[in-house]
């Protein structure tokens, strides 16, 4: 039922995914308890997240949960072959490989949906998408979905608005022990580890410019400021520009920062952030990378047609000269840089996200029959038993209220 590259590399993504398990505590102790509980026993799961190591492990916790797994990958270039062989040993269904074409690429989504999916996970909204338009069939048999990306989020609140969104999803990005620490900590450190593992270049000294100071961006800038580099944010959020000037940035228009920059990061969730007058203000040797969800931050359409020629200069760096006569270089075609250069968030920030994205699977099969919203908020128990077994597993205790401090909280008389 799988269509993936290659069977053989399932031991070298076995491996990997090993791995991940060692450094996934909270995911190892949800993997436990899913074994006896058995939460989706009968269900399925269509998910489609950028299939490497992390994700893989997650698609095993679910089905150990009892759940048939239907996997795909949410960007042709984050997914890595052997992972996918390795689940696919392991009994799951894949359909997924390493630099799928756009028709392959829709292909296995439609493929990962053709299975009467009970519960959709997905990473960017690709997966609910067919399902409001080519899959309409396959909607009578979802009880609803867990989206973790603010660009995902922001797709779905605009079909809400709408009215046109047929179930219930849960917004996992907006969970605290989601994007406080996968957007800030996670973006932050695999942004880097993806740029400079593709560069092979100094950050030290040289100036960097974030395109959105969200929590991605905050992330971002901070790790950029760590290595040493001056960094300027551009926004169009004048609050989000106060913060970043308080937290020591410059802040410009893009326009006056294309001038300067050395490297470039779109973190935005929005298209044409960098545009062609940007492109030709940019000085010799500049560097620019997404860490948006969709290649459309960069106009990488409008920079391959004015170019006057193209050249890769080293893997998953593409050169262009432009008609002034400089050269400018692109990471991972604009697509994003910490995933399609990179491996993506360390281990023990993905163990958060994922255990918020399992235990609201879990929430929606419990729910099944009583979901009112169409858009639905990460319960704070959820939230909170993540944080306190992250706490656990890090060997951290915290202070309890007394039932003095909690009397003396609760009163009106403060």
């Amino acid at each position: 039922m799988s269509e993936i590259r290659d069977i053989s590399l399932a031991p070298s993504g076995a491996h990997k995914i090993e791995w991940v398990r060692r450094n996934c505590p909270l995911l190892r102790s949800l993997e436990e308890d899913f074994k006896k509980e058995k939460p989706f026993a009968g269900k399925k799961i269509a998910l489609s997240i950028h299939l490497e190591a992390k994700t893989a492990y997650l698609c095993k916790v679910l089905a150990a949960g009892g759940a048939e797994m239907f996997i795909t990958g949410s960007n042709p270039l984050s997914t890595q072959d052997d992972v996918a062989a390795a689940l696919v040993d392991a009994g799951l269904n894949v359909f997924a490989w390493h630099g799928a074409t756009e028709e392959e690429y829709e292909r296995h989504i439609s493929e990962a949906l053709s299975h009467h999916a009970n519960i959709i996970i997905d990473d960017g909204g690709d997966l609910v998408n067919m399902l409001h338009t080519s899959k309409r069939d396959e909607l009578p048999y979802v009880i609803g979905g867990c989206e973790e990306t603010t660009t995902g989020i922001i797709r779905l609140r605009a079909m809400a608005a709408a009215e046109q969104l047929e179930f219930p999803m849960v917004m996992v990005n907006d969970a605290d022990c989601k994007h406080l620490f996968d957007n800030r900590y996670g973006t932050g450190q695999s942004v880097w580890d993806g740029i400079n593992r593709t560069t092979n270049l100094i950050v030290a000294g040289k100036i960097v410019v974030v395109a959105g100071y969200g929590w991605c961006g905050k992330g971002v800038s901070m790790r950029a400021k760590a290595l040493g580099a001056r960094v300027i944010v551009t926004e169009i959020d004048s609050i989000k520009a106060i913060e970043a000037v308080m937290d020591g940035f410059d802040v410009m228009p893009m326009k006056e920062a294309a001038k300067l920059g050395d490297f470039f990061v779109t973190v935005t969730g929005c298209a044409g952030v960098i545009d062609e007058e940007d492109f030709m203000e940019m000085h010799e040797g500049a560097i620019l990378c997404n860490a948006g969800h969709f290649d459309v931050e960069i106009d990488m359409k409008r920079l391959r047609e004015i170019s006057t020629e193209t050249e890769e200069v080293r893997n998953n760096i593409m050169g262009y000269k432009l008609p002034n006569g400089n050269r400018i270089y692109v990471l991972a075609e604009g697509r994003l840089v910490n995933l399609a250069a990179g491996d993506g968030h360390p281990a023990e920030i993905m163990d958060m996200s994922f255990a918020i994205q399992a235990l609201s699977a879990k929430y929606l099969v419990e729910h099944e029959n009583s979901l009112q919203e169409k858009l639905i908020v990460v319960p704070k128990e959820v939230d909170e038993e993540v944080a306190r077994r992250k706490l656990k597993f890090l060997g951290k205790e915290i202070d309890t209220l007394t039932e003095f401090q909690k009397e003396y909280l609760g009163s009106s008389a403060l």
